[in-house]
């Protein structure tokens, strides 16, 4: 009796062969007999497998499971030299198993394709042992003994398309990758161990491969290898890592999607795997993969003669439109454009690719599960075709006996099988279509263009910037250039903005990933417009660093913002994943862009104040310094030992410390260690604390600074450690202790009260950040605070004149004039906030309305400051910034036009200058 869960029973489509079929198994009855007889009646391929194997059959169904089990048990004991006719037979127990298992509704597609695919696995590893270990016993294989047949001498076979993805057909081929390690055999063995190996192979196909009395195993293809009409059968990784390297194409990097090791050497085959990882998996989003699988498509069409309208007789389920193969690309296209930056997405199978993509956002969930509900129906078709006669074919009958067998054997309504196959088609060929082929954009007639736009000369000499210097590149732009010529004329200056974008164009070394992803995310044209309307200079910046543009449709860009501890982790995580120091450094670098930029999107468009950028930029460089520190400690013990004593601390100061930067920011740093006496560190170059700690330090300065291939994160300032240029680069806590407490100036407790503690030991911060309170609390004399504090201002204010108008910073009232103020608030009556605004606050010898016009006029400047630096690097003038740009500030700032901010910045300047002048001691009556 039959232990499968019958859901579903097949109909003869020959009567007299389903009786034939049925009587070959006289144990048979009820479900089992009616499966067997409408699976022979419709299927002469299975009606022969029952005739051949109907005593094993009976007790096989009783558990399926235990009787593949047991094929595979006795097969892995057989003789090497009866082992050819062993796995036809297993071949032939297996396929009739599987397929009634199939037709009876007991397996779903995935459980059916994977006993297919763990049947193959086991038939080539058997016999690459046997072959390569026929090798071995005849000295051919330099070096090695019978004991490496169990790792095939160093050779490895790699699991291509379906059966790497555990989806193989009912009588597929298998696409197989064959490999060898050379590091195995020396330089003068190397030729005759690759001889023997490209040997073995052939023998391993031809004992799958060869039709014999007993039938064949499997049709092997091994065209997927590299350049396979003038490479040998088996070639060394090496050379196949060459290759990609350098010729790799589009469809080889979706190939290596679903590859897997399936038999020989798997250690070596996962090493080799992990070195493709770069040519598969693309750092950057890479839309330019669905160009390329959409030429595949239509060469493939054309090749086959595919290319006509879906009508069902003779149609290619596979390689025809709305069929399997258009999933597929479908699928793997999507994951090559994402999976070099999510790693989830590197699933080999096709419906759990799908969900996966759907799960990221990179799909609806209702498409993801449309085309995985077709897969499985297309699949299932698919296998039915194939079982009739086995024949490695996808095509539809082409006559109505044909579909009327195929109904038959599906066990379904003729009449509603065909009506289900075209909706099905016609569904995938829609949904995939728009994809691959999206209707290209209009036509931008000159009379929809303003005069500016229609007279200009710039776009006649784009074709000859690098950026369209390709054919492919040339293409994509044509479909693109209406629609963005359309928005740039939207703007409020369309000239200007039409300038500004022709610098963007100029300055973009390539064109082709670029153009793809934004033919493929319109969305992105508006905020590049946007961009390059607002800042020239943001153009260019987004020419030379393209690639920021992934994380806008990266699903979580415009969520509020993650803060410093979200930050830190996920750069800290990142790190974690290269072991090697300069990868990290670039990594360091990618992530950085991408957040930076990020923050200056959201200010640029607004879900950002100046206030919440100014926190987010400190964020963003607490959590690059928090986490590089450590990879840069680690890099540095390598060499000279871990850190001597407790370690040392990393302190943000200035801008940093008080926590609010703009984009274009350098770092106020300073280092402090504690390490007792004498100490060393101990490694292979041990050095004392004072030299470790001093080189250390410029170690990270070198981290945070240094133009790798991936550009630099900040320009460091260590200007404000004690003795300023003069001391040493890192310093000591009891030297730092004693310094603040006996010699420093009054300037430098100033500073002190915007110190912050970004990285190092967390014991050690503490007591860092104790001893800065208890410094900072020490009674002073408040006169004496805001003289200095007056000298300070006098000497700045000789040393830089009456300086630019429009200079946000230096003069009486702006910012640096009133940040001394309020550090002199934060020393006198003792330590209290860093930022401005609280500290202000803080200061009960200001009354109310003087602390409010303060504040008032230091907020002003610093929302005009933090918006000026996003759009340039070049000092603030109106002329030069462009009517964009001064919008953005006037908005910023909530005032209309340039002439109206420049008053309220006067204004605000100037009554914040009068109250320091009033507030503080004339510096000459203390002369």
């Amino acid at each position: 009796m039959s232990a499968i869960a019958i859901t579903h029973l097949p109909r003869p489509f020959d009567p007299d062969r389903g009786a034939e079929a049925r009587a070959a198994a006289p144990w048979a009855s009820g479900d089992v007999a009616a499966l067997i007889e409408g699976a022979g009646g419709s299927s002469p391929y299975l009606k022969s497998l029952v005739e051949k194997e109907a005593e094993w059959l009976g007790p096989a169904l009783d558990d399926p499971d235990a009787a593949l089990a047991a094929q595979a048990a006795a097969l892995s004991g057989t003789a090497h030299d009866a082992l050819p006719d062993a796995l036809r037979q297993a071949k032939r127990r297996m396929a009739l198993l599987v397929g009634l298992c199939d037709l009876a509704g007991a397996w779903p597609l995935e459980r059916v394709t994977e006993a297919l695919t763990r049947f193959a696995d086991m038939a080539v590893d058997l016999a690459l042992r046997a072959c390569v270990g026929r090798e071995i016993a005849r000295g051919k294989l330099p070096g090695q003994t019978e004991a490496d047949i169990a790792q095939a001498g160093g050779m490895v076979v790699l699991a291509m398309g379906k059966m790497g993805a555990f989806e193989l057909n009912y009588s597929s081929d298998i696409d197989l990758i064959c490999l060898f390690d050379e590091t195995r055999f020396g330089a003068d063995d190397y030729h005759e161990a690759r001889a023997s190996l490209v040997r073995a192979t052939r023998k391993m196909t031809a004992m799958l491969s060869d039709m014999t009395g007993a039938g064949y195993v499997l049709r092997t293809d091994l065209r997927l290898r590299p350049d396979p009409a003038v490479t040998p059968v088996c070639m060394s990784m090496e050379a196949a890592e060459r290759y990609y390297e350098s010729l790799g194409r589009t469809w080889e990097r979706a190939a290596y999607i679903k590859a897997r090791p399936c038999a020989g050497d798997m250690p070596a085959g996962n090493r080799f795997l992990e070195t493709l990882t770069p040519f598969v998996w693309r750092k950057h989003l890479d839309f330019a993969a669905i160009q390329d699988a959409h030429d595949m498509r239509l060469r493939i069409r054309a090749h086959k003669g595919l290319g006509g309208p879906i009508t069902l007789p003779e149609h290619d389920m596979k390689l025809g439109r709305g069929g399997i193969r258009e999933i597929e690309f479908f699928t793997q296209t999507r994951q090559l454009i994402a999976g070099g930056r999510d790693p989830d997405l590197r699933t080999r199978g096709t419906v759990p690719g799908l969900s996966v993509l759907a799960d990221k956002g990179w799909l609806p969930r209702d498409v993801a599960d449309t085309l995985a509900d077709h897969y499985r129906a297309h699949r299932t078709v698919e296998h039915r075709l194939q079982m009739i006669a086995d024949a490695q074919t996808h095509m539809l009958p082409r006559d109505d006996d044909g579909f009327a067998r195929l109904a038959c054997l599906m066990g379904v309504d003729e009449a509603e099988m065909r009506a289900d196959l075209k909706r099905r088609l016609t569904e995938v060929h829609d949904l995939t279509e728009g994809f691959f082929a999206p209707d290209a954009g209009g036509d931008a007639g000159d009379e929809d263009l303003p005069e500016a736009l229609r007279d200009s000369d710039l776009p006649a000499r784009w074709p000859s910037y690098p950026a369209l210097r390709s054919s492919r590149a040339t293409e994509i732009f044509a479909r693109l250039e209406p629609e963005i010529l359309r928005r740039l004329a939207a703007t409020a200056r369309p000239e200007e903005a039409l300038d500004h974008f022709d610098g963007f164009l100029r300055g973009l070394p390539a064109g082709v990933q670029l153009f793809s992803l934004f033919e493929a995310n319109p969305q992105l044209i508006d905020l590049l417009v946007d961009i390059v309307g607002t800042s020239a200079d943001l153009g260019h910046y987004l020419a030379r660093n393209a690639e920021v543009l992934d994380a806008v449709i990266g699903g979580d860009f415009f969520d509020a913002w993650p803060g410093r501890a979200a930050l830190h982790q996920g750069l800290a995580g990142r790190l974690g994943q290269e072991e090697d120091y300069e990868r990290q450094l670039d990594m360091a670098r990618r992530w950085w862009r991408e957040w930076h930029f990020r923050v200056g999107v959201h200010l640029l468009r607004g879900l950002m104040g100046p206030e919440e950028a100014g926190r987010a930029y400190a964020d963003l460089a607490d959590a690059t310094v928090a986490a590089l520190w450590p990879v840069v400690q680690a890099q540095f013990s390598r060499k000279h030992g871990p850190p001597p004593g407790r370690g040392a601390a990393v302190l943000g100061m200035g801008s940093l410390g008080a926590g609010r930067l703009h984009a274009r920011s350098d770092l106020d740093l300073i280092v402090i260690y504690d390490a007792t006496g004498d100490a060393a560190s101990d490694g292979p170059r041990p050095l004392s604390a004072r030299p470790y700690y001093a080189r250390l330090t410029q170690a990270l300065i070198t981290a945070l600074t240094a133009q790798t291939a991936e550009g630099r994160l900040y320009e460091v300032d260590m200007r404000l450690r004690p003795s300023g240029k003069q001391g040493p680069v890192a310093t000591a806590l009891p030297a730092f202790r004693s310094y603040q407490a006996e010699e420093a100036w009054t300037w430098e407790h100033l500073a002190l009260t915007r110190a912050r503690v970004l990285a190092g030991p967390a014991d050690l911060g503490e007591e860092i950040e104790a001893l800065r309170r208890e410094l900072l609390s020490a009674p002073r004399d408040r006169d004496t605070v805001l003289r200095a504090v007056a000298d300070m201002r006098a000497r700045i204010g000789r040393a830089k004149g009456r300086g630019d108008p429009w200079d946000l910073k230096i003069g009486p009232g702006r910012m640096q004039d009133i940040e001394l103020l309020a550090q002199a608030a934060a020393l006198v009556p003792g330590p209290s906030a860093r930022q401005v605004n609280r500290a202000l606050r803080r200061a009960d010898w200001l009354d109310d309305e003087d602390r409010a016009a303060l504040i008032r006029a230091y907020e002003l400047h610093w929302a005009v400051q933090i918006g000026a630096r996003l759009v340039s690097d070049k000092a603030l003038d109106p002329e030069t910034l462009g009517a964009q740009g001064c919008a953005f500030l006037t908005r910023i700032a909530g005032v209309e036009t340039m002439s109206e901010l420049k008053r309220a910045l006067d204004d605000h300047a100037a009554r914040a200058g009068a109250i320091l002048t009033r507030v503080l001691p004339d510096p000459e009556e203390g002369a």
